[in-house]
């Protein structure tokens, strides 16, 4: 579960107070972004909304081996009768009623209801997938915007520092303790500082629009995420769990095995059908049959009142038994089992792909880690550094250049530490994601009854035999982001930067 809070915290000086990776006491919660984006996302609703579209496959199939009721109706009216025929009628209403009940059918029906099964299955798998890489999307966009705060932090601390660097060069000069040279390099570096604080503004405001596109609102002021829950000790593990449990590889799987039952299916089209009929007709001329004599050669005879309906009934049993098709059989199992084999191959392809995702995240995160580390104790080197260089520069021993570099340098390994943070929490949940372990229901965001719950939709269109029988008609389920107002670059106060949860 996606609970608890950071176990360090790591305070990096007086530069970084307005980087907002503080936990203020009103603020969204990582969880809370994921949830929204759960509820929300149209991305993940329209793959919902396909599963529920790939579940009808299965009552689409199961149908052609249900028995089928049909109806006819007609009237006729005779414009010019044969001059030969004197009993026709000048008008009919027929009625037809047809029974029709599948027997055999060669083990197609029962073959392509196994395989739209596994299709769904295979959907289902699908739905996971999409689930976990809307989630991952999230997560590196909640960090993205964490990340980019606390550039603009770092940045605006820095343009700061050096307003009153330069500011105090030109003191220094007026008095002839430096050169103009000394001025100069103290207003370039500045003017870099300016341009780097600009393009970390269009940067995090870039990240808040990502963050809205997927949760559907804007972040205020986001919390320290929390520690990620189930990362495997060793990348082997974490490669066994991802070949179990990785939805992408269990989709493949379960569409081979579609493809196998769909061999089958195809096959059954040079086997012997066999249909029970029935049928029932119902005829009435509507009064336009004439009355008969009884001897048609004596016309006085008396006049028979001829009958204005007739009534038909049959039953039986049709076996069809193909003979010769041309060879169609035959081509639609190769193509079959050519797309079997494809199938197949789809399975192998993905593994890999797998394996190469699970320890790639898995490389990336350790290096993450590791960069941390690094970095830290650089940021620590860096600031006794700054603190010496500038005491030696006020007795004469260092330039006024030493001290811009000594800042630029504390500046880059603070911009490390951040993005190394950053780095490593999102390779981590992309190492989950591979193993299968980044959904809702294993990050505990919802209870069981909020979950989305694949099955429940199954279940109540499978047996659903009515022709009449549907849904409402189609609206759109999330919201949208016209009315969210742009985001800025401010970034929440802060004092302290809290980036190092356990990974």
């Amino acid at each position: 579960m996606l609970t608890g809070g950071v176990v360090g915290r790591v305070v990096v000086g007086a530069s970084c107070l307005a980087i907002a990776f503080a936990s203020p006491a009103s603020a969204d919660t990582l969880q809370e972004a994921l949830t929204q984006a759960y509820l929300d996302n149209p991305t993940l609703e329209a793959a919902r909304a396909t599963l529920r579209a790939t579940d009808e496959n299965v009552p689409i199939e199961r149908a052609s081996g249900l028995p089928d009721l049909s109806s006819t109706v007609s009237v006729t009216e005779a414009l010019i009768q044969n001059s030969t025929n004197f009993f026709q009628p000048d008008r009919v209403l027929s009625v037809g009623i047809d029974l029709g009940v599948p027997i055999y059918s060669g083990g197609a029906v029962k073959n392509a209801v196994r395989a739209a099964e596994e299709r769904v299955e295979a959907g289902r798998a699908d739905l996971r997938g999409t689930e976990s890489a809307i989630f991952t999307q999230v997560v590196a966009a909640y960090m993205d915007v964490l990340r980019g705060q606390a550039l603009v932090g770092l940045s605006s601390n820095q343009v700061e520092v050096l307003t009153v660097n330069v500011q105090a060069t030109s003191d220094r000069f007026e008095i002839g303790d430096v050169t103009r040279t000394d001025v100069a390099q103290s207003e370039a570096r500045l003017a870099l500082a300016r341009g780097d604080l600009r393009s970390a503004q269009a940067n995090l405001i870039a990240a808040r629009e990502d963050y809205i596109a997927l949760v559907g609102e804007a972040p205020t002021n986001l919390q320290a995420p929390p520690p990620l829950p189930g990362l495997p000790e060793e990348m082997e593990t974490a490669v066994d769990i991802a070949l179990a449990n990785n939805p992408d590889l269990l989709a493949a799987k379960e569409r081979a095995q579609a493809a196998g039952y769909e061999i089958d299916v195809a096959g059954a089209s040079r086997l012997p059908r066999l249909r029970i009929v029935s049928g029932y007709d119902y005829q009435n001329f509507l009064g336009s049959v004439p009355d008969a004599l009884t001897d048609p050669l004596d016309p006085d005879s008396p006049v028979i009142a001829s009958s204005q309906t007739a009534t038909a009934a049959q039953a039986g049993v049709v076996l069809s038994i193909p003979l010769f098709q041309g060879g169609r059989p035959a081509a639609l199992q190769r193509q079959a089992q050519a797309r079997a084999s494809a199938a197949l191959e789809n399975i192998v392809a993905t593994e890999r792909d797998v394996i190469a995702q699970v320890r790639s995240a898995w490389s990336s995160w350790q290096a993450a880690l590791a960069i941390i580390e690094s970095s830290q104790t650089a940021v620590s080197a860096a600031e006794l550094s700054l603190e010496g260089v500038r005491a030696e520069n006020s007795i004469g021993n260092r330039t006024v250049l030493d001290v811009l570099n000594a800042e630029q340098e504390l500046l880059t390994s603070r911009v490390e530490l951040v993005t190394a943070r950053r780095n490593a929490y999102v390779a981590g949940f992309s190492l989950l994601a591979a193993m299968g372990r980044a959904e809702a229901r294993d990050l505990g965001l919802l209870s069981e009854g909020v979950l989305y719950d694949p099955i429940e939709n199954y279940d109540r269109v499978r047996d659903r035999i009515w022709d009449w029988d549907r849904d409402p008609e189609p609206v759109i389920m999330t919201t949208r982001t016209v009315d969210v107002p742009a985001p800025d670059a401010s970034i929440p106060p802060a004092d302290e930067i809290q980036l190092d949860p356990e990974y």
